[in-house]
Protein backbone atom coordinates (compact mmCIF):
# COMPACT_ATOMS: atom_id res chain seq x y z
CA UNK A 1 0.00 0.00 0.00
CA UNK A 2 2.81 2.41 0.91
CA UNK A 3 4.60 1.59 -2.33
CA UNK A 4 1.64 2.86 -4.34
CA UNK A 5 1.06 5.87 -2.10
CA UNK A 6 4.68 7.05 -1.89
CA UNK A 7 5.04 8.33 -5.49
CA UNK A 8 1.73 10.22 -5.30
CA UNK A 9 2.66 11.68 -1.91
CA UNK A 10 6.07 12.77 -3.21
CA UNK A 11 4.52 14.43 -6.26
CA UNK A 12 1.97 16.24 -4.11
CA UNK A 13 4.72 17.42 -1.75
CA UNK A 14 6.77 18.78 -4.66
CA UNK A 15 3.70 20.60 -5.97
CA UNK A 16 3.15 22.14 -2.54
CA UNK A 17 6.77 23.28 -2.39
CA UNK A 18 6.46 24.77 -5.88
CA UNK A 19 3.37 26.75 -4.89
CA UNK A 20 4.83 27.96 -1.59
CA UNK A 21 8.26 28.93 -2.95
CA UNK A 22 6.82 30.69 -6.00
CA UNK A 23 4.21 32.62 -4.01
CA UNK A 24 6.76 33.54 -1.33
CA UNK A 25 9.27 34.77 -3.92
CA UNK A 26 6.68 36.80 -5.83
CA UNK A 27 5.11 38.13 -2.65
CA UNK A 28 8.50 39.24 -1.37
CA UNK A 29 9.46 40.82 -4.70
CA UNK A 30 6.35 43.02 -4.59
CA UNK A 31 5.96 43.24 -0.82
CA UNK A 32 9.52 44.36 -0.05
CA UNK A 33 9.37 47.74 -1.81
CA UNK A 34 5.79 48.21 -0.61
CA UNK A 35 6.79 47.51 2.98
CA UNK A 36 9.78 49.86 2.74
CA UNK A 37 7.56 52.65 1.44
CA UNK A 38 4.95 52.05 4.13
CA UNK A 39 7.69 52.31 6.77
CA UNK A 40 9.41 55.39 5.36
CA UNK A 41 6.70 57.52 3.74
CA UNK A 42 5.20 59.13 6.83
CA UNK A 43 5.59 62.80 7.71
CA UNK A 44 9.22 63.69 8.35
CA UNK A 45 10.48 60.29 7.16
CA UNK A 46 12.88 59.35 4.37
CA UNK A 47 10.37 59.29 1.51
CA UNK A 48 7.71 61.60 2.87
CA UNK A 49 4.43 60.88 1.07
CA UNK A 50 1.41 61.16 3.40
CA UNK A 51 -1.02 60.61 0.52
CA UNK A 52 0.60 57.23 -0.21
CA UNK A 53 0.19 56.25 3.44
CA UNK A 54 -3.48 57.28 3.47
CA UNK A 55 -4.38 55.43 0.25
CA UNK A 56 -2.20 52.31 0.17
CA UNK A 57 -2.37 51.53 3.89
CA UNK A 58 -6.15 50.94 3.94
CA UNK A 59 -5.94 48.87 0.74
CA UNK A 60 -3.30 46.63 2.32
CA UNK A 61 -5.43 46.23 5.45
CA UNK A 62 -8.55 45.47 3.42
CA UNK A 63 -6.77 42.73 1.47
CA UNK A 64 -5.53 41.16 4.69
CA UNK A 65 -9.06 41.05 6.10
CA UNK A 66 -10.49 38.82 3.34
CA UNK A 67 -10.47 35.08 4.22
CA UNK A 68 -8.13 33.25 1.87
CA UNK A 69 -10.58 30.74 0.41
CA UNK A 70 -13.00 33.59 -0.44
CA UNK A 71 -10.18 35.59 -1.99
CA UNK A 72 -9.09 32.59 -4.08
CA UNK A 73 -12.60 32.19 -5.51
CA UNK A 74 -13.20 35.93 -5.93
CA UNK A 75 -10.13 36.48 -8.11
CA UNK A 76 -10.66 33.47 -10.39
CA UNK A 77 -11.21 35.79 -13.41
CA UNK A 78 -7.90 37.54 -12.62
CA UNK A 79 -6.19 34.16 -12.25
CA UNK A 80 -7.48 33.06 -15.65
CA UNK A 81 -6.26 36.34 -17.13
CA UNK A 82 -2.75 35.80 -15.76
CA UNK A 83 -2.15 32.07 -16.32
CA UNK A 84 -5.00 31.09 -18.65
CA UNK A 85 -6.64 28.65 -16.23
CA UNK A 86 -8.14 28.54 -12.75
CA UNK A 87 -7.06 25.02 -11.77
CA UNK A 88 -3.69 23.43 -11.24
CA UNK A 89 -0.52 24.39 -9.41
CA UNK A 90 0.31 27.39 -11.60
CA UNK A 91 -3.17 28.83 -11.09
CA UNK A 92 -2.88 28.46 -7.31
CA UNK A 93 0.23 30.64 -7.24
CA UNK A 94 -1.82 33.73 -8.20
CA UNK A 95 -4.22 33.81 -5.21
CA UNK A 96 -1.43 32.67 -2.89
CA UNK A 97 0.72 35.60 -3.98
CA UNK A 98 -2.15 38.08 -3.72
CA UNK A 99 -2.97 36.78 -0.24
CA UNK A 100 0.55 36.99 1.22
CA UNK A 101 1.69 40.21 -0.45
CA UNK A 102 0.02 42.55 2.11
CA UNK A 103 1.20 40.37 5.00
CA UNK A 104 4.79 40.51 3.76
CA UNK A 105 4.51 44.27 3.27
CA UNK A 106 3.34 44.76 6.86
CA UNK A 107 6.00 42.35 8.19
CA UNK A 108 8.75 44.32 6.45
CA UNK A 109 7.24 47.61 7.58
CA UNK A 110 7.18 46.42 11.18
CA UNK A 111 10.74 45.08 11.06
CA UNK A 112 12.04 48.37 9.62
CA UNK A 113 10.21 50.44 12.23
CA UNK A 114 11.99 48.43 14.94
CA UNK A 115 15.38 49.71 13.75
CA UNK A 116 16.96 52.26 16.10
CA UNK A 117 16.31 55.77 14.81
CA UNK A 118 19.79 56.78 15.92
CA UNK A 119 21.29 54.63 13.17
CA UNK A 120 19.24 56.48 10.57
CA UNK A 121 20.32 59.85 11.94
CA UNK A 122 23.97 58.76 11.98
CA UNK A 123 23.79 57.60 8.36
CA UNK A 124 22.16 60.87 7.29
CA UNK A 125 24.78 62.86 9.20
CA UNK A 126 27.46 61.09 7.16
CA UNK A 127 25.76 62.17 3.95
CA UNK A 128 23.89 58.98 3.06
CA UNK A 129 21.03 59.40 0.61
CA UNK A 130 17.58 57.98 1.45
CA UNK A 131 18.09 54.96 -0.82
CA UNK A 132 21.47 54.30 0.80
CA UNK A 133 19.91 54.54 4.26
CA UNK A 134 17.41 51.87 3.23
CA UNK A 135 19.90 49.50 1.59
CA UNK A 136 22.85 50.01 3.95
CA UNK A 137 21.14 50.55 7.29
CA UNK A 138 17.44 49.72 7.48
CA UNK A 139 17.28 46.42 5.59
CA UNK A 140 20.49 44.90 7.09
CA UNK A 141 19.40 45.84 10.61
CA UNK A 142 15.86 44.59 10.04
CA UNK A 143 16.95 41.36 8.32
CA UNK A 144 16.54 38.98 11.31
CA UNK A 145 12.98 40.23 11.89
CA UNK A 146 12.21 40.02 8.19
CA UNK A 147 13.45 36.42 8.03
CA UNK A 148 11.34 35.47 11.06
CA UNK A 149 8.32 37.08 9.40
CA UNK A 150 8.92 35.37 6.07
CA UNK A 151 9.29 32.04 7.87
CA UNK A 152 5.89 32.54 9.47
CA UNK A 153 4.53 33.54 6.06
CA UNK A 154 5.92 30.36 4.49
CA UNK A 155 4.23 28.25 7.16
CA UNK A 156 0.97 30.11 6.53
CA UNK A 157 1.38 29.52 2.80
CA UNK A 158 1.67 25.79 3.38
CA UNK A 159 -1.72 25.90 5.07
CA UNK A 160 -3.16 28.08 2.31
CA UNK A 161 -1.82 25.70 -0.36
CA UNK A 162 -3.70 22.88 1.33
CA UNK A 163 -6.88 24.99 1.20
CA UNK A 164 -6.64 25.63 -2.53
CA UNK A 165 -6.55 21.87 -2.98
CA UNK A 166 -10.30 22.11 -2.42
CA UNK A 167 -10.61 23.91 -5.76
CA UNK A 168 -8.34 21.60 -7.72
CA UNK A 169 -5.00 23.31 -7.24
CA UNK A 170 -2.97 20.16 -6.65
CA UNK A 171 -0.51 19.58 -3.84
CA UNK A 172 -1.03 17.88 -0.51
CA UNK A 173 -4.45 19.45 0.06
CA UNK A 174 -5.76 18.09 -3.22
CA UNK A 175 -4.29 14.67 -2.42
CA UNK A 176 -5.95 14.61 0.98
CA UNK A 177 -9.35 15.60 -0.43
CA UNK A 178 -9.45 13.46 -3.58
CA UNK A 179 -7.64 10.33 -2.39
CA UNK A 180 -8.31 10.54 1.33
CA UNK A 181 -11.64 12.19 2.07
CA UNK A 182 -13.62 11.39 -1.10
CA UNK A 183 -12.39 7.78 -1.30
CA UNK A 184 -12.69 7.15 2.45
CA UNK A 185 -8.95 6.45 2.84
CA UNK A 186 -7.92 7.42 6.38
CA UNK A 187 -4.40 6.15 5.70
CA UNK A 188 -3.99 8.74 2.95
CA UNK A 189 -5.35 11.48 5.19
CA UNK A 190 -2.94 10.46 7.94
CA UNK A 191 0.00 10.43 5.50
CA UNK A 192 -0.91 13.92 4.26
CA UNK A 193 -1.23 15.31 7.79
CA UNK A 194 2.09 13.79 8.88
CA UNK A 195 3.80 15.14 5.77
CA UNK A 196 2.42 18.63 6.40
CA UNK A 197 3.65 18.52 10.00
CA UNK A 198 7.14 17.45 8.90
CA UNK A 199 7.28 20.13 6.18
CA UNK A 200 6.15 22.89 8.54
CA UNK A 201 8.67 21.82 11.18
CA UNK A 202 11.49 21.74 8.61
CA UNK A 203 10.60 25.18 7.25
CA UNK A 204 10.40 26.66 10.76
CA UNK A 205 13.77 25.21 11.78
CA UNK A 206 15.41 26.43 8.57
CA UNK A 207 13.98 29.93 8.99
CA UNK A 208 15.04 30.13 12.65
CA UNK A 209 18.56 29.10 11.70
CA UNK A 210 18.78 31.73 8.98
CA UNK A 211 17.50 34.41 11.36
CA UNK A 212 20.13 33.51 13.97
CA UNK A 213 22.88 33.76 11.36
CA UNK A 214 21.58 37.13 10.18
CA UNK A 215 21.40 38.54 13.72
CA UNK A 216 24.53 40.61 14.34
CA UNK A 217 24.19 40.05 18.07
CA UNK A 218 25.17 36.40 17.50
CA UNK A 219 28.38 37.28 15.65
Amino acid sequence: MFATLAPILLQATLETFAMVISALALGTAFGLPLGVLLATSGRGELFEAPLFQKTIGPIVNATRSVPFIILAVAIIPFTRLIVGTSIGTSAAIVPLTVAVLPFIARIIEGAIREVDGGLIEAAQAMGARPVQVVTKVLLPEALPGIIHGLTLTAVTLIGYSAMVGAVGAGGLGDLGIRYGYQRFRPDVMAAVVITLIVVVQAVQMFGDRLARKADKRNI
